[in-house]
């Protein structure tokens, strides 16, 4: 752990530059719009060690798979989602030295990240020339309402110095992806053009030809006044700029604000691109820096307005949950059913970008309880879009009749992950699609969905697992061999609890929702069993059939679910016993060690308690989080919070806490010492649920809201947003009471601890007794 960042309520500040971090800070103060995000880097030059990153939603690259052995229906290529061309350049010379920060005199500098209002400062002083004094101030923000606009105003203010700055501010598509496996570069230039009133580049991506046109303008101010200036023209391949001098003296200040558009194929034809993009200039810059901040401004007071949780008397854990629900909500705005969530968002390579289980399990939990209805659908759309991809990835492994393997990993729902382990075994993923389903209709009551979608997909899955399911004579059961469940310290194993689990469950929940359908929209029901060549008889009597006999492993001395056939053959040890310096445990031992031990990497067994919560009892969860817990080292950002809201159900409060604070400040502190790589945006929807289904105890049941809210001994009171099939309320827990705020325009009933009340329109209930919750049920 690292803390490297001031504690503060709505901001993240680094004091004074920590070259040996920059990469940890580029990842931490990365900003975004749902469209597009850029990492920390500088504008001006910098030679020391930096991981360039401005990123395009929807643009990647399938990188040819780089691999010892190949397999039989292994992924030709793994997508990479780019390092698109650089629109934040402004380079800075002083007497004609150039700034840069590794070598430059720095008397004081910090950086800001403003999660309330969206936006990046950076304010830092040089020695120049002697021991004179220049002050930058640079201000950068991705605009939210206008999506494709990127805004830098960039200031130089001289204490005492006086002499000659040049600059020179442009745009660069000389970029290179620092995972590319084979060292390619993956953009060609297709045109560019620069004058005094604007540079545009245009690249496409190889394979893929995605076109991208980023274009910019610039104003400069010379003390607040705009001041023209006869810029050279730069005109080299892949590259455009405008390049000036600017003479300065005490208590001069120099601004330029540069007006960016970034423009994609996917959203403007190709041939109009140019055309486009050169609109898009004169439309955001006619609005100015003032204007255009203050727009964004209203966008970001909106969002946090139904998404903020505020949380009393603790400092760090109030700046991480922020820190959370800020990332999220910049990476992803649900606007595009062709786009998801990367493990990494916009801020770094690693993962590629693309798309993985985690935002069926994690991420649309939060935007179901945090966004319009159409956000989580079209999370579902995308899914449902790749259907017919996935029952092609089925194929190429040898499953028949529509059968549907969703990707581990993918950006167009063709397989793309290039670890054997991980894209054949861990299927697991399908479950997490299909319960994504059920958890989208039982918050929305959006039936029209399982109709018209998600009974498709549903039937492909299903249809799947009863082909990946075998009997075993010695067993006299159905069993699933050879697979990798979410703990990925355990590979090829035999039967994993979880896997199983989301299997059967699958089957279940599709026969349910076939007769749903089938009862209450016929039409409906015929189309979709003429479309898919559906058997009901015969398909859902074997799925009946897997169900009522497949193997689940079970040790009934412990009376504990076991993670895997022979899960009890290891030595059984408590990770705390590993010495703190060989922490994390993938970091320095051998893989070989890993998959000998008993170790965790995160929750598996428990997994599936958090989904089927409904259906144990407290004691059985108890045994087995009692069990696995100590077990695991939670090396994967999933982890943490799954065991903090079991820990929140089990009334161990401490235990909820410590893990929620790990979870909600593991990019911040570095827990894991990899936030170079990027941030961990899909498992920071799981600290967002960590308070409010750990802490506060939120379920769906039977058509209702309930809560049995609890307070960490560390907190005077906490309050968060959610909603339910359209209705907005906001719950506040103190020590002494619970306080539920209807701010929709129908009655809300709701359950608190086991009691029904009903929350009138614009009511503010107060529930004035303080409740602990049970360790019993």
């Amino acid at each position: 752990m690292n803390r490297l960042y001031k504690l503060d309520e709505w901001r993240i500040i680094e004091e004074g530059f920590h070259p040996e971090f920059n990469r940890e800070s580029e990842s931490i103060f990365s900003i975004g719009n749902g469209y597009m995000g850029q990492r920390a880097n500088f504008e001006e030059q910098y030679s020391g060690d930096s991981l360039t990153g401005n990123y395009v939603a929807g643009v990647y690259y399938p990188d040819k798979t780089r691999v010892g052995w190949w397999k039989n229906g292994y992924p030709e290529y793994f997508a990479k989602v780019l390092n698109a061309p650089k629109w934040i350049g402004i380079d800075i010379c002083v007497n004609k030295k150039p700034v840069d920060l590794t070598s430059a005199k720095i008397s004081f500098f910090t950086r800001t990240l403003n999660m309330k209002e969206g936006y990046l400062d950076r304010e830092f002083k040089l020695s120049v020339a002697g021991n004179k004094t220049l002050e930058f101030n640079i201000r950068r923000f991705l605009s939210m309402p206008e999506p494709d606009a990127g805004i830098i105003k960039y200031s130089i203010r001289s204490v005492d110095f006086e002499g000659a700055i040049d600059f020179t501010v442009y745009l660069d598509a000389d970029v290179r992806n620092e995972d590319a496996n084979y060292g390619k570069k993956f953009w060609r230039e297709v045109s560019r053009e620069i004058s005094q009133e604007h540079g545009i580049l245009i690249a496409r991506t190889l394979k893929t030809d995605f076109h991208v046109a980023t274009g910019m303008c610039f104003n400069f101010l010379k003390n607040g006044k705009e001041t023209r200036v006869n810029s050279n023209l730069i005109d080299l391949e892949k590259y455009v700029g405008n390049a000036f001098k600017e003479n300065i003296k005490p208590g001069d200040e120099l601004s330029i604000v540069k007006f960016v558009s970034v423009l994609s194929s996917l959203n403007n034809p190709k041939e109009d691109l140019m055309g486009d993009v050169k609109k898009r200039l004169r439309e955001i810059s006619s609005k100015g820096f003032e204007i255009l901040f203050s727009d964004h401004i209203k966008v970001w007071e909106k969002i946090w307005k139904t998404s903020d949780i505020v949380i009393e008397s603790d400092i760090a854990a109030q700046q991480a949950i922020r820190f959370n629900i800020f990332q999220l909500n910049q990476t992803y705005t649900g606007k595009d059913e062709r786009l998801n969530i990367g493990p990494k968002g916009f801020t770094g390579e690693k993962y590629g970008g693309s798309t993985y289980w985690d935002t069926e399990a994690f991420v649309l939990p939060f935007f179901l309880k945090t966004a319009d209805q159409k956000v989580g659908r079209n999370l579902l759309l995308y899914r449902y879009k790749h259907l017919q991809a996935s029952i092609k990835n089925a194929e190429k492994l040898g499953f028949k009749n529509g059968a549907a393997l969703y990707p581990m990993v993918t950006m167009n729902g063709e397989e793309c992950h290039n670890e054997w382990e991980i894209t054949f075994e861990e299927i697991h993923r399908n479950g997490a699609i299909a319960f994504a389903i059920c958890n989208y209709i039982k918050h929305t009551g959006d039936n029209e969905y399982l109709a018209d979608y998600g009974l498709e997909v549903l039937i492909g899955i299903s249809r799947f697992w009863s082909q990946r399911a075998t009997w075993s004579e010695n067993l006299k059961k159905f069993v699933i061999l050879g697979v990798t469940g979410p703990n990925e310290y355990e590979n090829n194993v035999s039967n994993n609890w979880h896997t199983n689990s989301m299997a059967s469950w699958t089957m279940s929940y599709t026969i349910e929702s076939l007769l749903k359908v089938m009862k209450e929209l016929p039409d409906k029901y015929r189309d979709l069993i003429s479309k898919t060549g559906f058997d009901f008889s015969g398909e859902t009597s074997l799925w009946q059939k897997i169900i009522d006999n497949l193997h689940m492993p079970f040790d009934e001395g412990r009376k504990v679910f076991l993670q895997q056939d022979g899960f009890l053959d290891k030595e059984l040890m408590d990770a705390g016993k590993i010495p703190s310096g060989e922490r994390p445990i993938n970091q320095h031992w051998s893989w070989d060690r890993i998959l000998r031990s008993c170790f965790i990497k995160q929750a598996d067994v428990l997994q599936s308690l958090y989904v089927f919560e409904d259906k144990y009892d407290t004691e059985t969860i108890r045994r087995n989080f009692d069990f696995y817990e100590p077990m695991t080292v939670h090396e994967s950002s999933l982890s943490a919070c799954i065991h903090s809201i079991i820990a929140s159900r089990l009334g161990y409060i401490e235990k909820a806490y410590e893990l929620y604070l790990r979870t909600s400040r593991l990019d911040l502190d570095d827990y894991n010492n990899e936030v170079g790589d990027g941030l961990h945006i899909t498992s920071m929807a799981g600290t967002w649920l960590a308070i409010v289904e750990g802490f506060g105890g939120m379920r769906i049941d039977e058509e209702k809201v309930q809560i049995n809210p609890l307070i960490p001994v560390q907190w005077k009171s906490y309050s968060f947003h959610a909603r339910f099939r359209g209705s907005l309320f906001e719950v506040k827990v103190t020590k002494e009471e619970i306080i539920i705020n209807n701010l929709s325009d129908k009655c809300l009933p709701m359950v608190v601890y086991g009691k029904e009340y009903q929350i009138a329109v614009s009511e503010k209930k107060a529930i004035n007794h303080r409740v602990t919750r049970s360790c019993t049920d």
